[in-house]
Formats: structure tokens, sequence, C-alpha cells
């Protein structure tokens, strides 16, 4: 089927692809109001496939600006779902991994979030399925076989889960199509655009939160502080993750830096985590496919203290402690062991599991 196209706003995008697109020497950065217009023409298919193609892959080699960003954030707010505040007495906890999932280490941050969820801290995450470039194994997935299959859910029913649960998932497909109308380009122009940074920084929650961003190269931190300093975003943490994701490593020291944002000024404060120093040092857990990647995360739900439940006690204790659950890095180590091994996270697993499917009904 021919889709038509309204010639103004076709100029309009051309007008924005000419600034990034014009090579090293020429292209100049889009204001924020330029950059939040040519998402929204993206969007919304307003332009057409080739200008879209021709500004992914042109914006990646310009690589975006934190004004760019913070105008195609401002894009995703205003197409994209968004969560009311919940009632708790601690902020959310928004998890950023990237949506193209992981393809070396296996992901952790499915189990921090339940073992946050048990301890009454809620925890929101985004996601889709099998995504290019990577085609990696996303938390979606892995949440999908624990029997928590969050694609049917509407955004209102996402809500009641969290607010019940302490644990939430927005699945692209099914509540943000615009954006997953993107998805076929990435494979196409073999790259991946600044709509996946956008995703590692993109909140759909408007209360209270601790929005943790992961990211491989350091540049990306610095865009993504700089990003939130001018939208504003009150509280939120930057994580050098493994593959970019909200996974502290274990072989590793982690590099976080915890930011708020106070009388309109960014305070940041550099955390280095040594793992060794609090009796975690050890090799980071291998990816595996689905279902072995399911085993693990059952024996690690009864409490075995192997590398998978030692990485996710690892994360979740510094989560704990960084919403202010725990007054110590140490006492929320104790606590997600603690709650590993008294059966509360595989009861959390349980009442979350029971409430999506009544609401499939």
């Amino acid at each position: 089927m021919s889709h038509s196209f309204d010639d103004t706003l076709v100029a309009q995008f051309r007008e924005l692809l000419k600034k990034v697109g014009s090579g090293t020497h020429t292209s100049t950065s889009l204001s924020r109001e330029e950059a939040r217009v040519a998402t929204h023409l993206m969007l919304t298919e307003s332009a057409t496939p080739a200008q879209i193609g021709a500004f992914m892959i042109a914006h990646r080699i310009k690589r975006p600006t934190p004004t760019e960003l913070a105008g195609m954030l401002d894009t995703y707010d205003a197409l994209g779902p968004q969560i009311g505040e919940i009632n708790g007495a601690y902020p959310v906890t928004v998890f950023c991994n990237p949506y193209d999932g992981r393809s070396r280490t296996m992901a952790i941050t499915p189990l921090t979030a339940l073992i946050m969820a048990a301890a009454q801290t809620p925890v929101l995450m985004t996601g889709s399925g099998r995504m290019p470039t990577k085609f990696g194994l996303p938390t979606a997935e892995i949440f999908q076989g624990l029997g928590l299959d969050w694609s049917k859910l509407n955004l209102a029913q996402v809500k009641m889960v969290l607010e019940q649960t302490y644990l939430g998932f927005v699945y692209q497909p099914t509540l943000f199509p615009l954006a997953e109308a993107m998805v076929p380009y990435r494979e196409q122009i073999g790259k991946r655009p600044t709509l996946a940074t956008v995703e590692i920084m993109w909140s759909p929650y408007v209360g209270l939160s601790n929005v943790v961003s992961g990211y491989v190269h350091p540049p990306t931190e610095g865009r993504t502080q700089t990003a939130f300093t001018q939208r504003q975003v009150p509280f939120f943490t930057t994580v050098k993750g493994l593959e970019g994701s909200c996974d502290i490593s274990r072989a590793r020291t982690g590099i976080i830096c915890l930011n708020q944002i106070k009388s309109g000024v960014l305070e940041s404060e550099r955390l280095l985590l040594h793992p060794h120093e609090y009796g975690f040092a050890g090799p980071d857990p291998e990816i595996l496919d689905l279902a072995d990647t399911l085993m693990v995360y059952r024996s690690a739900l009864v409490g075995k203290a192997d590398a998978v439940g030692r990485s996710a006690v690892w994360n979740s204790g510094f989560y704990l402690w960084r919403i202010g659950r725990v007054n110590s890095l140490e006492a929320g180590f104790e606590l997600s062991q603690t709650l590993l091994e008294n059966g509360a996270v595989k009861d959390k697993l349980n009442q979350v599991k029971t409430l999506i499917s009544s609401l499939e009904k």
C-alpha cells in the first residue's frame, strides 16, 4: 500500500536533514526544538523512508549533541506512553537498558528488579523484542520465560501491576508502536541510530524516580548528564555497565556517577565501586541461551550463591542503597541476600505472575 506524504512536512524535514547531513566541515547541530520536530516527523512517519534512513545514518556519523538528545527526548515524552505517579515510600527506579539486548554477558537486571520489588522499592523497565543490530537476548524475553508476559498489558494495567507489586515493564511494540516502527531501519542501515541512545535515557514514568542510564563510552555519560540537566531531570544515575546496560560488573571497578539537580544546577558525585572491597570480585556471568539463562535464574531465586546470584546481590544492594532503602552498601547487600534466601524474591515473582495472568483474561 502506498503512503501519501504532506509536501510541506517533507520539505521541512529535508531542511533539517541538510543541516546534519552536509558533511564533516559544513554540517551543523540542531537546536532542541529542531531535534524535537525532526524526531516527531520520523516517529509519525511524516518524513519519507529515504529521509528517515538518511537522517539516522548522518546523525550517527555526526554524533548527537546533548541539546539534540534533549529535543528527541521531548518528543518521546510527547508521543510515548506515560505512567502517572504511584503511591510508595521510595522513588521508582527506572532501568534504561539497551533495547537490542546482550550478546556477551548475561542480563542481571530482571533479577535485580525482582529483588528490589521484594524490598518494596518499585522498579520500572522498558524494552522490546529481539532487535537489530545486536539481536541479543532482551530483558522482556527473560521476563516472559519466567512467566511474566508484559506484551499483552495496556498502560493502565502496567501501572496497576507496578503499584501493587512494585514491578513494571513498558513493552514498546504494544505501548509505543510509533517507536517500534523505526526498528526496521536499524537493520537496513546496519548501525544503531541515535534513537538507540535515546532509549537508554528515556523514562516513561512522570513521578519522582531514579533514572538509571547505562553506557559504554565515557562521552555518552557526559552527553546524558548535560541533556538531563537541560531537561531538569532531578535525580539520576549513570553507570558504565556491562554492554551499556545498568548491570554493574563484578570483574572490574564499577564507574558510577550519582547525579541530582538542585536549583537548576547539576551536582554529581563520582563513585568507584570496587567489588573486592565487599567480597564480590569474580567473573561476570557469560551469555547463555534462554533456556539455560532461566535455569540459572531459578537457581538464584532459591538463594544459591552462584555467579548469577552474587551478581544480582551486588547490583540490587547498590541500587537499594542509592534509592534510600538502606543506609549503607553493606546493608543493601545483606538485605538482598536475605530476600533471596528466605523466598521473598520467588514469592514476588509468583505475585507478579498471578496478577498479570488475571489481567490477561
